[in-house]
């Protein structure tokens, strides 16, 4: 058998000896480990679908509408019924996936001899992105409790002077949402450095306990705010990211984008969704009271929780994160092992599966022993670097 691989072929040398981004994809009664809304679309959304589709169908002899008009302007629509801030069509770009606009971004912002700058731990592919256009990555601090700290955070600014800022909120995968101030500071500390694009990263943005940050783009051209239809609007599988920013970025990251990127049958199921999008929100006031009680149940248990804003909840500590991930997984329940040393990460999934996690995590605290004694975070950093995580 041959043994060439990867490392043999004329690959650049940032991607040698990397692994794919990926979470576990396994067959178990409970999965709470991606950050999917658990709920099926309704029935009529799916009948939508099937009819929006099947109009679509009959022209996909031809090329899908290049600009997705009719899709950015109900994008425009639904932000500004939600987000605090009239915007309109010429404010909002699509793409294939969030990790999709973000690479636009990146290509158009960032590159070979530019560097973007996150603070970590937050959403790995954020680096991985930059990784793959060729743009220098910088790992921003947090506090021990994994809230931005904004005067850290502005001197690593300073220093660097990257071109592009990523600011996620809420967090991922800590749960935790950054308030205006801190933003604001943030974003003036880019433009005294550079100036640099400032990208807010409002993935799950509708489960917060606080409002969006969209009312800051007013006035700040080099503001964008990064969405995703995957988790609030229950569409994981549909792959539609947008974003809403001054119309001079919009049309900048037209510049890298594929010709007719977005399909027909996309636009289609995304313009469906959005004509459900009261129905769905609804869910995310389900799933927000289930989040809200996996922390209080956990804290109960004794576990340490970070304050979440998110659809699901950091919990810890663990001398051994990876096997504590195990012992839940022989309960049956599937959770995430992010590599954030001494923690883990749960979905609020529907009720079932929730009472399924937490009978889990009662187990698992009587079981763990010394699993789950305290550790300070420069041991924890160690163990994570001895077992490759």
């Amino acid at each position: 058998m041959s043994t060439f691989g990867i490392d043999d072929l004329p690959v650049r040398d940032e991607l040698r000896g990397k692994s794919p981004y990926g979470a576990p994809q396994l067959d178990v009664p409970v999965r709470l480990n991606t950050n999917e809304n658990p709920y099926p679309l309704p029935e009529p959304l799916v009948e939508r679908i099937a009819e929006r589709v099947r109009e679509a169908a009959r022209t996909l002899n031809r090329y899908p509408d290049r600009d997705a008009v009719e899709l950015r302007t109900r994008l425009a629509e639904y932000l500004t019924k939600t987000g605090g801030h009239s915007v309109g069509r010429e404010n909002v770009w699509a793409a294939n996936g969030s990790n999709e606009v973000i690479q636009q971004l990146l290509q158009t912002f960032g590159g070979p001899g530019r560097t973007a700058i996150g603070f970590e731990p937050s959403y790995s592919m954020h680096s991985l992105i930059a990784r793959g256009t060729g743009t220098g990555w910088i790992s921003g601090p947090r506090r021990d409790d994994f809230s931005l700290d904004v005067a850290a955070a502005e001197r690593a600014i300073a220093e660097h002077r990257p071109d592009v800022v990523f600011i996620t909120s809420p967090n991922n995968p800590t749960g935790t949402a950054v308030p205006p101030d801190a933003v604001l500071a943030l974003f003036d500390a880019a433009q005294a450095a550079k100036p640099s694009l400032v990208v807010l990263d409002e993935a799950y943005i509708e489960f917060s306990h606080g409002d969006s940050l969209l009312p800051l783009l007013e006035g700040r051209p080099n503001l964008v705010v990064s969405r995703t239809m995957s988790k609030a609007f229950g569409a994981a599988g549909l792959r539609l990211g947008y974003l809403a920013a001054h119309p001079a970025v919009v049309d900048a990251v037209q510049l890298v984008r594929l010709p007719y990127h977005l399909s027909a049958v996309n636009q289609a199921t995304a313009l469906a969704a959005l004509e459900f999008s009261d129905t769905l929100l609804g869910y995310v006031e389900q799933l927000k009271t289930e989040r809200d009680r996996l922390v209080a149940e956990l804290r109960a248990l004794g576990y340490e929780v970070t304050a979440s804003d998110a659809n699901f909840v950091q919990f810890g500590r663990f001398a051994d994160a990876h096997e504590a991930w195990r012992k839940i997984l022989d309960q049956g329940v599937l959770v995430r092992d992010n590599g954030v040393p001494g923690w883990l990460r749960v979905t609020a999934g529907t009720p079932a599966e929730n009472d399924a996690f937490l009978e889990a995590a009662r187990a698992l605290e009587k079981d763990l022993g010394d699993l789950t004694d305290p550790m300070d975070l420069t041991d924890l950093n160690d163990q994570r670097q001895e077992r490759g995580a």
